[in-house]
């Protein structure tokens, strides 16, 4: 009897996913304004080049001595310049930041609809 070879499953994850979605519809993120990025979320940002290039930006050591206003400006130029060349762009978030901030406004929101 043949050995059975089991099926493979495709993983779809949020990048890939991210991925089809640019493909299908580039025009939906036309006009994406990165100013918009919460920054002060975000861990670091690497972006890969075509030419096996990365530019990493450290954003959490660039919010020590740089305004959010600054990093966001400075991430947009880079994206901007190197548009054409970059093959992905990886984006680490603080998530226990994130979810403390949210779970503190969302209270705080709930406090004064309810009392």
């Amino acid at each position: 009897m043949p050995k059975k070879v089991p099926k493979r499953k495709h993983k779809h994850t949020w990048v890939t996913l991210t991925q089809d979605f640019v493909k299908e519809w580039p025009e939906v993120l036309e006009g994406v304004n990165f100013t918009n990025l919460p920054i002060v979320y975000v861990k670091w940002i690497n972006i890969h080049l075509k030419s096996s290039v990365s530019l990493r930006y450290d954003i959490e050591q660039e919010l020590k001595i740089k305004s959010s206003k600054n990093i966001a400006t400075l991430i947009t130029n880079a994206l901007q310049k190197h548009y054409h060349q970059i093959s992905k762009v990886n984006i680490k978030f603080d998530i226990p930041k994130l979810k403390k901030d949210v779970e503190a406004k969302t209270s705080s929101i709930l406090k004064k609809s309810f009392t």
